[in-house]
């Protein structure tokens, strides 16, 4: 293995926006009966940290029991608007090309490090097509830790786990839209790639520490180059 590519999903591979707010509402009501009043933020975090935040606010004791109900519940919420989300989100310029170029590399192994929880990770990437590169079994996704860094470290345990072979930190590159994104990969010493397709700038993510930034994953050429 030459390189394990990490991707995260929102506004690096596809937009979603609009949705995660509604399949939080619904799932706090299904699990506490409560009405989500407000929404923490939520780019760059995990799911762990968000459904935490989330439960705190409404005066919810966010125990291990019922983040697991939320957790299903928010994966329900997904499935049941499948179809919504793939009419009215989208996969964003390049995404399909990129994962298939990669694809493609010699010694190149993909996966992802999301805050989403997996199901959702496979519904979101499913709905644009997206999905047939990535190597599900092998992400760190957004129930396990509040800190990304602590996926990307449970995603090359599992890569090497699974490739019978020691991968070291800077063979690992993550790639993300937001500051976490590039600060978990810092954190963790793997080569962090900044893509300036959700609320961050660019600047934003050069101030970061991202070691290459591009403005989208439009030029699959620069993507190979950031990567590689």
């Amino acid at each position: 293995m030459t390189r394990l590519v990490l991707w995260d999903i929102d506004l690096t591979l596809v937009d979603a926006r609009g949705f995660g707010s509604r399949w939080y509402r619904q799932a706090l009501a299904a699990v506490t009966g409560r009405t989500l009043e407000q929404m923490p933020d939520t780019a760059g975090r995990t799911e762990l940290a968000i459904t935490t935040d989330v439960l705190e606010n409404h005066g919810v004791p966010a125990d291990e029991a019922t983040i697991a109900a939320m957790f299903a519940a928010l994966t329900s919420a997904v499935a049941e608007t499948r179809d919504e989300l793939a009419e009215r989100g989208s996969a964003l310029p390049g995404a399909a090309q990129a994962l298939k170029a990669l694809s493609l590399e010699p010694g190149f192994v993909q996966t992802l490090v999301t805050g989403n929880l997996a199901e959702v990770a496979f519904h979101k990437l499913e709905s644009f097509d997206l999905h047939h590169h990535v190597d599900f079994e092998i992400g760190g996704f957004g129930a396990g830790s509040v800190h990304r860094h602590d996926l990307i470290a449970d995603s090359v345990t599992k890569a090497a786990d699974r490739h019978g072979t020691a991968i070291a930190p800077d063979s690992v590159v993550v790639v993300g839209d937001t500051p976490h994104d590039v600060a978990g990969a810092l954190r963790f010493g793997a080569v962090a790639v900044g893509v300036a397709t959700g609320s961050s700038t660019e600047a934003e993510l050069r101030a970061a520490g991202a070691h290459a930034v591009l403005p989208d994953l439009a030029d699959t050429e620069a993507v190979l180059t950031a990567v590689s």
